[in-house]
């Protein structure tokens, strides 16, 4: 144990040293593409939830070695929690089981992570990984945990003795922002104050415990989308920017992200969540089309990154053997997607060359999972494609002289008509969508001034979504001593529950439900409920320092319609995707000459190859490619055109 401290005090003295000064030997390595192409593993999520143990673990590293190496499958990541103890009370969100060492850091459990005790950590896995030639992830999250608060833990600094400045030691209350915790696991962990050396020390402290492990990647949660802490990750970039070795650094959730939310990030990572949590229902797998569109137009695939590139990442595949959402239990039940629906999300996001990480019990795997997500001509794709974009010159129609259809979804209304509701999202305050809030003088409550969004109406002789300005009634704990500024700052509470509050992030992160914001909860003095309106109309929430803005999605609606991406291969040849989001079975047509629109300076008179699925050979007929889809299906063409 000793001789453990004595190399961890080198260690940390070492890190500081590459922290502080960077020699031209350094410089140039930087420059090194680490992550040139979308990575590639297995999550632990999808299948054990927070439960899983250095057994399991390490038996699907094991066949991920045997049989998804060879296909470019080389990352494994144990996902959240691994440093909560497995005993009577604990959960997602519970309180006091976790296991911390004397500076506020998290260690795993050893009651599931044997290896770990004696101060070892996640050394004698990470070697157990890489001996097996993988490497290794772990799921971090914000800031401190709300147990290295409660118990106020010194600071370590990189002279492996406490942290001081002003001449006193600092400790975890110092540096805490209590008001600032993460929103959907509440007790769990909160915003670290990263203006302060002491906050700044703290954050240095675990990832260069991290870099001592031996870890390959974090996944460093709560702090993207509409959880957006962009002091923590600037500064955590630039730490992991100073270790001289590969090293991945990606974000999540990404509930409500924009393009331009993703330029705030992109440099500093290598990539980065676009939705809310992917389960394997058919919603949420249809709900990845529009973001992914919107990110590939933006340039956003393959951008600068930290020491690298950039990629857009549209979470786990939840195929094979898994559990369920937030559960206390391990794989217990099968992924609910069919074939077709399991083919079209792999389509999609090879052509979006979004990572590609399992989430799967690998140890369970099937045959015709295997064969999708080991499909050569897929991950041929996903790794060397160029010019990926969605296609919009698609149609249903026999007649190609009818006017194409980007977004052909025929809307299947229910019988209670066209009624709209509101939905509430985050964006960024410089977009002009986040424009449109204005005061009113109208208001049932004389002491309270109601505010109401008034930018861009889509929708007729529509309420406007109001509600009333509250001064802030609660005072911080006395034992803070991170003291924020709300002059100016309000709750805002609806109007006819005075005593609920608007939040900004929501506390579920599933894709499908994104649309459904807007909700209010007990006040409390917290981030999440604290808003500011600005002169120039827009509305910022103090969590995220997102802005708000006001949408009207028409209700009992079912969206449908057809999708198509396209792309080109290493060697000259077009990767075309027709996709189907219809109940019914339908025909698609797209005209070989239409495909050199998307590609500049380059015209395409006739095509011929195969369609990857099938296996049919394909021969376009009076300048057309045409096929019948099935439904949720697709049909994935390789051509070589003239």
């Amino acid at each position: 144990m000793k001789c453990f401290t004595l190399c961890l005090v080198s260690f940390l003295l070492l890190f500081d040293f590459w922290f502080q000064s960077v020699s031209s030997r350094n410089l140039s390595e930087s420059n090194i593409q680490q992550v040139g192409l979308p990575p590639r593993g297995w999550n632990s999520y999808d299948a054990f939830s927070w439960i899983i143990s250095e057994q399991e673990f390490l038996q699907n590293a094991e066949i991920i070695s045997q049989r998804l190496r060879p296909h470019g499958y080389e990352y494994v990541v144990v996902d959240y929690l691994w440093y909560r103890k497995k005993v009577p009370g604990a959960y997602s969100d519970s309180l006091g089981f976790d296991v911390i060492d004397k500076w506020g850091r998290m260690v795993p459990d050893p009651g599931r992570w044997p290896s770990s005790k004696g101060g070892n950590g996640f050394s004698e896995v990470a070697k157990k990984v890489h001996s097996l030639g993988l490497k290794f992830g772990i799921h971090v999250m914000r800031g401190i945990s709300t147990q290295a608060v409660n118990a106020n833990t010194p600071i370590l600094d990189t002279t492996g003795a406490a942290y001081q400045e002003s001449g006193r030691v600092w400790y975890a209350k110092d540096i805490a922002i209590q008001e600032r915790r993460c929103a959907w696991m509440s007790n769990g962990f909160m915003s670290v104050n990263t203006k302060l050396g002491a906050g700044r020390a703290f954050l240095r402290s675990l990832y260069a415990q991290y870099a001592a492990w031996g870890v390959d990647l974090v996944k460093h949660d709560c702090v993207f989308g509409e959880d957006l802490d962009l002091s923590e990750i600037t500064y955590v970039s630039e730490v992991l920017s100073k270790i001289n070795r590969p090293f991945v650094y990606s974000l999540s959730p990404g509930t409500c992200v924009t393009p331009a939310m993703a330029k705030y990030v992109s440099g500093l990572v290598n990539m980065y969540r676009i939705t809310g949590d992917d389960w394997d229902t058919w919603q949420d797998v249809a709900a990845h089309f529009d973001i992914s569109r919107d990110l590939a137009t933006a340039n956003m695939i393959g951008a600068k990154g930290l020491k690298g590139s950039s990629w857009p990442d549209m979470d786990m595949l939840p195929f094979g053997w898994l559990t369920d959402p937030g559960s206390n239990e391990g794989p217990h039940r099968y992924c609910k997607l069919n074939l077709e629906e399991k083919r079209t999300q792999m389509t999609l996001w090879a052509l979006a060359k979004s990572p590609l990480m399992y989430g799967g019990d690998v140890r369970r795997i099937d045959p015709a999972t295997y064969e999708i997500i080991t499909n050569p001509t897929l991950l041929e794709i996903n790794h060397f494609s160029s010019n990926n974009i969605e296609f919009p010159y698609v149609t249903s129609s026999k007649n190609l002289k009818s006017e194409y259809q980007h977004h052909i979804g025929k809307m299947r209304r229910s019988k209670k008509g066209k009624k709209h509701i509101h939905s509430l999202a985050l964006t960024g305050c410089t977009e002009s969508k986040a424009i449109g809030w204005t005061t009113e003088n109208q208001s049932l409550n004389q002491d309270l001034e109601r505010i109401c969004w008034k930018g861009s109406l889509e929708i007729k002789n529509q309420n406007p979504f109001c509600v009333h300005k509250r001064d802030l009634q609660f005072r911080l704990d006395g034992e803070n001593t991170h003291q924020e500024d709300y002059r100016g700052k309000h709750h805002l509470v609806a109007t006819n529950q005075m005593r609920f509050c608007l939040d900004g992030s929501s506390k579920r992160k599933v894709t499908s439900k994104e649309f459904n914001k807007g909700t209010f909860s007990p006040c409390r003095l917290d981030t999440n409920q604290i808003w500011e309106l600005n002169s120039n109309g827009t509305l910022v929430n103090s969590y995220s320092g997102l802005c708000a803005t006001v949408k009207y999605i028409e209700a009992n609606v079912v969206s449908g319609g057809i999708r198509s991406w396209i792309a080109t291969g290493r060697n000259g040849e077009v990767y075309l995707a027709f996709f189907n989001l219809n109940e019914q079975k339908t025909p698609v047509y797209a005209k070989t000459s239409d495909l050199g629109k998307v590609f500049p300076g380059r015209r395409i008179k006739s095509c011929q190859g195969t369609e990857v699925w099938s296996g049919k050979n394909v021969v376009t007929t009076q300048g057309t490619i045409s096929v019948d889809v099935e439904v949720h299906g697709c049909a994935l063409f390789v051509l070589h055109c003239n």
